[in-house]
């Protein structure tokens, strides 16, 4: 936890300004200045108040979420100067409280509703509709393909960057409001929206992207998707004999991949990125920790195919691009080989589409679940949010759009008594 001191000269850099740009700029509108307030005051409970009140993933967020890009990207004191560090803030409340033991106090259900509610999916986006319609005395019950609850956070997001302990609360605070949990039941597989319709009066589809985008690099084995690689590293079950490993992409999943490969044994690791470096998507701070973990970054650089024998990659054939207008352009005659023997595929995830078709749900030319302005599907009674409903989601705007899914399913039960 960081200095008290230098927490206090951080929160008095902040203007406190009346117009709240910050909060506009949190897809939540978390109330910044108020809390920040507070810890000009050395009100740290109430701070921590401010916080979980209107987001229990504090915690969470204050360490993945691209404040930059967000509440500090609106900050006025950015505009000339450095923003106020909102991010390291929020951060040092979560970790005060988890210091001196302080919670809120549970979450009391003034009204157990009739109505029945299937949320599936128990990544942020699930458990975030679920918690709303809970403490608003709905029934719900969350379900999830995999074994362990949490979604992204639980498989995809690797410990060294966020602690599991961190979720595990989350859920514990859902199990105390008597949420509902069942593992092990996949959409378009065990579990079907026309069987759940029967059963339940509104339906939350949370279930992300999990399709990951690659491309052909030759008949060859080691050639993993980001999804899965994280996954085995997460769930303890190391790959063997990684070798010298070449990552495809530039976002903050290719720095978790490069980075767990290290973890996992890799001789080496390396991000080989078609753009510069000013164009990469990962946050910069997730870039420089790959590297001090011994990461080496290599830009403007394509890889074209996997190259060895019997089926073992000895190498990767690439070439050189150049960026114009955003866009990386071939560069003739600069093909060159890369030393490899595993090859991760970072470069993006997209909905299940084969899962969509089969359970009647529409869709837009981006594969993304088509959604009213209440979150609606095109099938009465099932709502959407996160990321299979919006492209390169982050995790606050997914708890955003299942808070505005949530209210949406409320009101409709509502009007319908």
């Amino acid at each position: 936890m960081e200095n008290i001191e230098k927490i206090k000269e951080k929160a008095t850099y902040c203007l406190g300004c009346k117009l709240k740009p910050c909060s506009k700029g949190c897809p939540i509108g978390t109330n910044i200045p108020e809390f920040i307030k507070k810890i000009k005051e050395d009100n740290f409970e109430e701070a921590y108040k401010i916080l979980h009140e209107n987001n229990i993933f504090s915690h969470i967020c204050s360490l993945i979420c691209p404040q930059e890009e967000q509440c500090e990207g609106s900050c006025v004191r950015g505009i000339k100067q450095k923003s106020t560090e909102i991010g390291k803030l929020e951060q040092f409340v979560n970790e005060w409280a988890e210091e001196n033991n302080f919670e809120l106090p549970k979450q009391t259900i003034t009204e157990n509703k009739k109505q029945k509610i299937a949320v599936i999916g128990s990544g942020p986006a699930g458990i975030e509709c679920a918690y709303e319609l809970r403490k608003k005395g709905y029934n719900v019950t969350i379900f999830e393909k995999e074994k362990e609850i949490g979604g992204i956070l639980t498989y995809g997001i690797p410990d060294f960057r966020l602690r599991k302990e961190l979720i595990e609360n989350i859920i514990r605070i859902l199990k105390e409001m008597d949420v509902k949990f069942e593992t092990e039941k996949e959409l378009g597989k065990n579990l079907h929206i026309s069987e759940l319709k029967e059963k339940y009066d509104a339906i939350f589809l949370g279930i992300g992207a999990e399709i990951p985008s690659q491309y052909d690099l030759g008949n060859f084995e080691k050639i993993y998707d980001s999804d899965y690689f994280l996954k085995s590293y997460n769930n303890k079950k190391f790959i063997k004999d990684l070798g010298d490993v070449v990552v495809i992409g530039g976002g903050n999943v290719t720095m978790d991949c490069s980075r767990a490969a290290l973890r996992m044994g890799a001789t080496s690791s390396s991000i080989l990125y078609r753009r510069d470096e000013e164009h990469m998507p990962a946050r910069e701070i997730e870039l420089e920790e790959a590297v001090k973990d011994g990461v080496k970054p290599v830009f403007t650089t394509r890889v074209i195919n996997a190259e060895g024998e019997n089926r073992k990659i000895e190498s990767v054939k690439c070439i050189k691009t150049k960026v114009i207008d955003g866009k990386a352009i071939d560069i003739p005659n600069t093909e060159f080989n890369y030393k490899a023997n595993t090859v991760v595929f970072a470069i993006g995830l997209k909905p299940n589409k084969e899962i969509l078709d089969k359970e009647g749900l529409q869709y837009n030319e981006k594969n993304l679940i088509e959604i009213d302005e209440n979150c609606q599907t095109n099938i009465d009674r099932v709502f959407a949010g996160g990321d299979l409903s919006e492209s390169k989601s982050t995790v606050c705007r997914a708890i955003a759009s299942s808070k505005k899914a949530a209210n949406s399913i409320a009101k409709m039960l509502e009007e319908g008594e």
